[in-house]
C-alpha cells in the first residue's frame, strides 16, 4: 500500500467548509470549501418556467458551471471566448442538475426556473463533487427565500443531497480525492447520494487496469461514510 500523497488515512475526507450568505444580490449562495477546491455557488430566482414546461404547472431547477481562468495551474482559457461550453463543462452541469432535481418537487415551484451557478475559484480536485454539496445549501436558502415571501406554499426540497469521489489509490480505495491523488489513481469515481442513502449517480472510470466488483463496493462503501458527514455538514450549515 502507497501512502496518499496528502497523508490522509484511506477514509478521510479533505477539511469542508459551507459558508452561507456569501453573493449580497443572490437569493441563495454557499462558498464550498474541500481542501484546497473552492467553489462559489449561487441560486436565482426566475419568474418563468423552460417553455416547454408552459402550462404543466411544473418549475424547472438547473445548474451551469464555470472555473475560472486561474482556478489551475495555468490559466485556462475562459469557455466564452471559443463560443461555448466544453463537453466537460457541459456534462459536470447537467450532472448538478439532475442531482438537485433528485431531491426537489418541482410541481411545488410552481411554473418557476431556479438557475444555480457554480464557479470554481481555485481547483483542487472534486470541484463536481464539492459543487454539488454546496449548491445543496444554495437552493435551500433559495427556497427559504421564496417561503419568507409566499411565493410558494411548501418547501419544494425533499431532503438532502451531497457528492463525493473515491478512487483506488496504490491498489487501496480511498476517499475525497485531490489534484496529485486524481491524477495518478488506478480508478476514480464520483457518487452523488441523498440524505436517506439513495444513490443519485454512480461515475466510474478505470484508468488503467479494469476495476473490479469488490473494489466498487469499497468505494461505495467509503462513499456512503463520506455523503453522511456531507449531509451533517449541510444541516449543521443551514440549522
Amino acid at each position: 500500500m502507497s501512502a496518499r500523497p496528502s497523508n490522509r488515512a484511506p477514509d478521510e475526507m479533505r477539511r469542508v467548509s459551507l459558508e452561507r450568505g456569501v453573493a449580497r444580490y443572490a437569493e441563495g449562495s454557499c462558498l464550498v470549501k474541500f481542501g484546497e477546491t473552492h467553489v462559489i455557488v449561487t441560486a436565482s430566482v426566475e419568474e418563468r418556467a423552460p417553455a416547454w414546461l408552459r402550462g404543466s404547472g411544473k418549475g424547472w431547477v438547473t445548474a451551469e458551471y464555470s472555473m475560472l481562468p486561474r482556478a489551475t495551474h495555468e490559466r485556462t482559457r475562459r469557455e466564452v471566448t471559443s463560443g461555448k461550453p466544453s463537453g466537460r463543462t457541459q456534462e459536470i452541469q447537467r450532472l448538478i442538475g439532475r442531482s438537485l432535481r433528485s431531491v426537489v418537487d418541482l410541481r411545488a415551484l410552481n411554473e418557476r426556473q431556479v438557475t444555480v451557478d457554480c464557479d470554481v475559484i481555485q481547483a483542487d480536485g472534486g470541484t463536481r463533487t464539492a459543487s454539488i454539496t454546496g449548491a445543496w445549501v444554495a437552493l435551500h436558502d433559495c427556497f427559504q427565500w421564496m417561503l419568507s415571501r409566499q411565493m410558494i406554499p411548501v418547501n419544494p426540497m425533499k431532503e438532502n443531497v451531497a457528492a463525493i469521489s473515491c478512487g483506488i489509490f496504490g491498489g487501496v480505495p480511498v476517499l475525497d480525492l485531490d489534484y496529485a491523488e486524481d491524477s495518478k489513481a488506478e480508478t476514480d469515481a464520483n457518487f452523488v447520494m441523498t440524505g436517506s442513502g439513495g444513490i443519485v449517480e454512480v461515475q466510474g472510470t478505470a484508468e488503467g487496469a479494469p476495476f473490479s466488483e469488490d473494489e466498487l463496493m469499497g468505494m461505495l462503501s467509503l462513499a456512503k461514510q463520506g455523503v453522511a458527514k456531507l449531509v451533517d455538514l449541510q444541516k449543521m450549515a443551514v440549522a
